[in-house]
């Protein structure tokens, strides 16, 4: 059993990723930001150097698309050097790595699924800074995943989005509204972030160390995923469509964020199912409250 470091233990999919690894028995190193603070170079050394991880996971981002854009220099300090940092001391120690990163590097354009042989085009400060910080793990890190990511949702609150996922939005607006309305012109997979840190933990089983693509399969409009939550929900409002423009963006954000697994695929380690399956399995089965984390 490994020895791991998960990075933003406490996030939205830190939580699974801990859940997950500690049913599989491994140990669990969860430091806090304060003890790891990614725009600190001495924590990341210091945090690494006491607790000797084989795998660090780090599932830890500044990823609040408008606050990027506000203040680009804590963006890129965060997602950028701060992950160079981790990448450089990971390949010191020999640690495994897999960092997370997120469809936002795509500019939409394409209006088909994306595969890692894709060029990025990101449109805002977030999206660049996470595409710097992927280049920098895999040109200092020899054994490092970077796994990007599409639509999570999960049971642990997302601080940088108010606590409230869509699934959640849609549940307590369904409680307080006769008509709810959504945007259908975003495509996207809603993923589950349970779904994920299974698939992180297969990942970490392998050698093939590289970027990667790990969403659930299929695809939808925001509209459409509404539909499905709503109609398991026993919905009795009406559910329309939103019009152009209705729900204006700050910050420029892809239309079409949705990633083809080519690479789990290929090695015969896709596990990810299909986005209606992770959203059952969700509104079924209720967060993991019970798993053995165990800080070191």
């Amino acid at each position: 059993m490994a020895r791991i470091m998960v990075i933003g233990a406490a996030g939205q999919l830190g939580v699974d990723v801990c859940a997950q690894a500690a049913r599989a028995g491994h140990s669990l190193i969860t430091p806090s930001h304060a003890e790891l603070d990614l725009a600190q170079e001495d924590s990341i050394v210091a945090a690494l150097e006491r607790d000797q991880p084989d795998l660090v996971i780090n599932t830890a981002a500044m990823h609040q698309v408008e606050r990027c854009e506000a203040d680009p220099r804590q963006a890129f300090a965060v997602n950028t050097i701060g992950v160079r940092r981790l990448a450089m001391q990971c390949q010191r120690q020999q640690a495994v790595l897999i960092h997370v990163s997120t469809d936002y590097v795509f500019d939409g354009a394409k209006q088909s699924p994306y595969d890692e042989t894709d060029t990025p085009r990101p449109l805002n400060v977030y999206g660049n800074s996470k595409l710097a910080g992927e280049n920098a793990v895999l040109a200092e890190c020899e054994q490092a995943f970077v796994v990007r990511v599409s639509g999570l949702y999960g049971h642990s609150p997302c601080r940088d989005k108010g606590g409230m996922n869509f699934v959640q939005r849609m549940l307590t607006l369904a409680a307080e509204r006769p008509e709810i309305r959504v945007v259908d012109d975003e495509i996207l997979t809603p993923t589950h972030t349970r779904d994920i840190a299974r698939q992180l933990l297969v990942l970490a089983q392998s050698r093939a160390y590289g970027l990667v693509h790990a969403t659930a399969q299929g695809q939808c409009s925001w509209y459409q995923f509404a539909q499905h939550i709503l109609r398991a929900a026993g919905y009795q409002g009406q559910l329309n469509k939103a019009d152009p423009g209705e729900f204006p963006a700050k910050v420029r954000r892809p239309k079409y964020c949705v990633l083809d697994n080519q690479v789990l695929g290929r090695n015969g380690l896709d596990v990810m199912p299909h986005w209606r399956d992770g959203l059952d399995a969700y509104l079924r089965d209720g967060p993991e409250t019970e798993h053995d984390i165990r800080s070191l």
